[in-house]
């Protein structure tokens, strides 16, 4: 297992339990004290992890409210989700990418690929891309500011956001069904997903199976604008034949 394979599972699994000791990662992933120890230096250095007496936690950073609960959710069909999606990603393209659990994850898994270009309502997603080794650019939107997400939003934030192109408009949803499509909790940030999607030639939703069949107060976009879906599992017959008939891919994690 090489070094950033290590120090990726370490970050899933302190994830999944919020706080593990080092004996458990050492013995998870079959490394020496001293190696975890190390491994952890470097991704508290770099704010992925809260090194804590004895072993570590979920970073301050990423705040104590609803986004902080948000990233111990269903972590293993996220993860899944951003490993598929990465895939889809070609080094110099352009990206959108909206505030949530799954593309913080998501880019995570892209920060490796040379030459991307992102714009972002998310301070955690433009600190990933900002710290990783290698020649990507990050451009963070302005305007009001959320703590609770870390995202800027409003109406600075959608206006500065029709200053760019973008290949591919990467987006995390509250709730999907086949009368409405994509819909979120959040006014704001239902606002800063359409005006992205009105910048880009393709749409990608990422968004696990709790999400389908649900409902959320805000539309964000009908099916029609979707290009693909990407979830880990089939989505219902109803979302999936709404796809399917304007000629949107549903993407499955391999």
């Amino acid at each position: 297992m090489s070094i950033e394979q290590r120090q990726t599972k370490l970050i899933e699994i302190v994830r999944r339990q919020g706080k593990v000791s080092v004996e458990e990662l050492a013995t998870q992933l079959n490394a020496s004290r001293e190696t975890i120890r190390r491994d952890l230096s470097r991704l508290s250095e770099a704010g992925k992890i809260q090194k804590v007496h004895g072993g570590a936690s979920m970073p301050r950073v990423m705040g104590e409210g609803s986004f902080k609960q948000r990233l111990s959710e269903n972590v293993d069909a996220k993860m899944e989700i951003a490993k598929a999606t990465a895939r889809l990603i070609q080094p110099g393209e352009t990206l959108f990418i909206d505030t949530g659990s799954t593309t913080l994850f998501f880019v995570e898994a892209i920060a490796h690929i040379q030459g991307l270009t992102i714009v972002t309502n998310s301070t955690e997603i433009a600190r990933t891309i900002a710290t990783a080794d290698t020649s990507s650019r990050v451009y963070l939107l302005g305007g009001e500011f959320g703590s609770d997400n870390s995202q800027t939003f409003g109406a600075m934030a959608t206006m500065q956001v029709r200053s760019f192109r973008a290949h591919h408009a990467i987006l995390t949803i509250g709730a999907m069904d086949a009368r409405s499509g994509a819909m979120d909790f959040n006014i704001e940030e239902a606002q800063v997903a359409r005006a992205m999607i009105e910048q880009s030639e393709t749409v990608t939703v990422l968004a696990d199976s709790s999400k389908m069949g649900a409902l959320a107060s805000f539309e964000v976009c009908p099916l029609t604008l979707i290009d693909r879906l990407v979830t880990e599992r089939l989505p219902p017959a109803e979302i999936l034949d709404g796809l399917q008939a304007q000629g949107a891919s549903v993407v499955l994690p391999q």
